[in-house]
């Protein structure tokens, strides 16, 4: 176990912690994923609020399991250090492989091929896929580049992002709820068949993930072993309702149908409902700048993973992985974060161009995987119960095994996906190779 600092040597309070992670989760995913959800109910409002408060329970629960292990260390790292300390630094390290090649660089291509499509709608530029993409990479080069020459400069970006992207949100939130017509929209019958609600789980997987990534800022907490677990608690439920009212709002100024229809340019429809043509424009810039933010916040965490398997040695190259920079960033893993990104734009490309993913992208297999790796960390808090150290059976028994049913939920809607097995072996080949290398390596391997 860590070893507790002095309750008062952190930054950031309870509010602080919340605000910090509601503003890691908001991000993206929401403005060009309500297309996706009412695909999957078939253009029903009501069965999506009901996936949206679903996805937040498994959510919810998963925080909760989280937070009963965050309540026991105050070591820097997060999850990584959870699988670290209380499963195995085997584990560990191939949860930190799973991060650096799939999670991370899926959801950075995926967020700025979005930047690309709303570029495209800001400016009127009629674009094709590779247009898009294009666009997207070039964000991604210098989102990178200004991460790691200036460290300061890609802080200061996510702060202000974190700002910007409440304003459309709030503001189609409110003008939806009060001059549009909620009711009407959650009582609305289906208006197509939609292929499965489940499939609507992939959507609301990418706009909810992120609450992991939280639990990086525990070391700079006040009280960490107390307001982590608080926050990871009350954030879901903040998000949750913010994600509804939006969803809510939106589907009663633009329609079901047209956001169908329009798809990722769904928001623009809406901004100018709102504002018209001219105060929509000026609006959706905001649209434009969190979906940057949120790019740019991937990409600060993907700079720092290799880094942080190399303090361990658990990377190849680990000495040239650990080598920082005037700014104090390490640079060469933010240049293999670089590169594996933008490989990984091209599978995007290749994708969505034939269509072998569906409605889907390279993210969501990539996040709902993610959760059937935290069902040891599930496991961890029962085995706590058991040796008395949890006292609660609530927080040890039922916590857990409604974690476990939601990673469960989350799966079963990957299955919808006809490459989701294949994409699941993908991520087993690299939790497979990070294993093995742990093994032939291990005497070489060291905790921090």
């Amino acid at each position: 176990m860590g070893k507790s600092k002095n309750v008062g040597e952190g930054r950031y309070g309870l509010l602080t912690a919340i605000t910090m992670i509601t503003g890691t989760v908001i991000g993206s995913g929401i403005f060009f994923k309500a297309s996706g959800v009412l695909t999957a109910t078939g253009g029903s409002v009501s069965q999506g609020v009901f996936m949206f408060v679903l996805a937040a329970l498994a959510i919810i629960f998963g925080s909760l399991a989280i937070g009963q292990l965050a309540a026991r260390t105050d070591k820097p790292g997060g999850v990584m250090t959870y699988f670290e300390e209380f499963v195995s630094p085997r584990v560990a390290c191939a949860y930190g492989w799973f991060e650096v090649f799939v999670h991370y660089p899926t959801i950075i291509v995926v967020i700025s091929w979005v930047v690309g499509v709303y570029f495209c709608t800001l400016f009127n530029i009629s674009s094709t896929l590779l247009g898009q993409c294009a666009i997207g990479a070039v964000w991604i080069v210098l989102c990178f580049a200004f991460n790691t020459w200036t460290a300061k400069g890609g802080g200061y970006f996510q702060n202000a992002s974190t700002f910007i992207k409440l304003v459309p949100l709030f503001l189609i939130a409110v003008c939806g709820l009060v001059w549009g017509d909620p009711a009407s929209a959650l009582q609305a019958q289906p208006v197509t068949t939609g292929s499965s609600i489940l499939a609507a789980i992939g959507p609301l997987a990418f706009a909810y993930d992120g609450w992991h990534v939280s639990t990086f800022i525990q070391a700079d907490l006040k009280n960490p072993k107390r307001d982590m677990p608080l926050a990871l608690a009350v954030t879901p439920v903040v998000i949750t309702l913010i994600y509804v009212c939006y969803f809510v709002g939106i589907s009663s100024l633009v329609g079901p149908e047209r956001i169908m229809e329009l798809g990722s340019a769904h928001v623009a429809a809406a901004m100018e409902a709102i504002v018209g043509p001219v105060g929509g424009k000026l609006i959706f810039v905001f649209v434009v700048i969190s979906v940057m933010g949120a790019s740019n916040g991937q990409i600060m965490g993907l700079c720092r993973t290799p880094y942080a398997l190399s303090l361990r040695n658990m990377f190849p190259g680990a000495k040239r992985l650990a080598v920082k920079n005037g700014a104090d960033m390490p640079v060469n893993s933010c240049l293999l974060g670089l590169a594996v990104s933008l490989i990984w734009m091209v599978i995007h490309f290749f994708c969505q161009s034939t269509g072998i993913l569906g409605s889907s992208d390279v993210s969501e297999i990539a996040i709902i995987s993610s959760y059937l790796l935290y069902l040891p960390l599930y496991g961890v808090v029962f085995r706590l119960w058991r040796r008395g150290e949890i006292k609660s059976p609530l927080m040890g028994i039922a916590v857990p095994v409604a974690a476990a049913l939601g990673s469960a939920i989350a799966v079963l809607g990957g299955l919808q996906n006809p490459m989701f097995l294949w994409y699941l072996l993908l991520c087993g080949a690299m939790l497979a190779a990070a294993y093995f290398y742990y093994g032939r390596h291990a005497k070489d391997i060291h905790g921090i």
